[in-house]
């Protein structure tokens, strides 16, 4: 080694100055642990559900990975009727659209013309409900049963603002 000349003194406490700590830099930057967001939960998670797994499907093997696997699984499930994997499905779906932004819009509001038609109708099936509890209560006062009457049977009909 070379002896160099050195206006102050190497030693315990005393590093070269080439080999000093910048002003505003930690001494361990990659911290204890190692690089920060490696060993965190959400990376872990995605870490595990993007090991491969090898899967027999259709007799042929296959090479997917862990998240393919579950959303197969599920899918299968819901397709044999299993209610659970289908609700949880469908939430799945939901909450896919929503961050993509290509949820279903909500419906058209009904034109003048289409509302007309849409009372019209509720105004004949109103009149047609009416006309059978009429009915059905004459055939209890008929048969001398107690039943109930066209006013009850009335209240009883669904109203206009159901159907805006």
């Amino acid at each position: 080694m070379s002896e160099t000349e050195r206006d102050y003194a190497i030693g315990y406490g005393k590093p070269p100055e080439g080999r000093r700590f910048r002003k505003g830099q930690s001494g361990n930057p990659g911290g204890p642990r190692g690089r920060p967001g490696k060993n965190n939960l959400p990376a872990l998670l995605l870490a595990a559900l993007d090991e491969p797994v090898t899967l027999t499907i259709d007799g042929r093997r296959r090479k997917i990975t862990k998240r393919e696997a579950i959303v197969t699984q599920m899918v299968d499930k819901s397709t044999s009727a299993d209610l659970r994997a289908t609700k949880m499905l469908i939430d799945m779906l939901k909450e896919v659209e929503e961050k993509a932004g290509t949820a279903a819009p909500e419906p058209a509001k009904l034109t003048p013309p289409d509302r007309e038609v849409v009372e019209l109708f509720v105004a004949r099936l109103r009149c047609q409900i009416a006309a059978e509890a009429a009915e059905a209560a004459e055939a209890a006062e008929a048969a001398g049963e107690r039943g109930a009457s066209f006013e009850t049977a009335a209240s009883q009909l669904p109203q206009d603002e159901d159907f805006h």
